[in-house]
């Protein structure tokens, strides 16, 4: 699923990446710890999360998460979307709860890998 589709499907704002929103990403998972975005390990992964912090950006950089989408209508400080600049991570953010966003990326076909997220 293209990050354009994400976007309109989670009713999402573009916060930084507009010209990246032509990747592709095959799994969605959502977390609210550090230590559970760490568990992923697969490219091509979006990840959604009420952490708005430059410690999540630098994890799922880590973990080599694609893009993040901040649910709950968060919104990261000019320095963390700094930081997703420099790691060239495109950020989104929606109003949608997490289950919520969540489920709307399953019923549109994403899905996450078992046994993680």
């Amino acid at each position: 699923m293209l990050l354009s589709e994400i976007k309109d499907e989670l009713e999402g704002d573009i916060l930084y990446g507009e010209a990246r929103l032509d990747k592709n990403v095959s799994i969605a998972g959502g977390a609210d710890l550090i230590e559970d975005i760490l568990t992923l390990r697969t490219k091509g992964a979006v990840l959604l999360t009420g952490l708005n912090n430059a410690d999540v950006v630098v994890a799922a950089k880590n973990a080599g998460i694609e893009a993040i989408v901040f649910v709950r209508g968060k919104r990261p400080e000019v320095d963390v979307i700094a930081i997703a600049e420099k790691n060239e991570m495109p950020l989104l953010s929606t109003r949608l709860s997490l289950f919520v966003a969540c489920g709307r990326l399953y019923m549109s076909g994403l899905r996450g890998l078992d046994g993680s997220w």
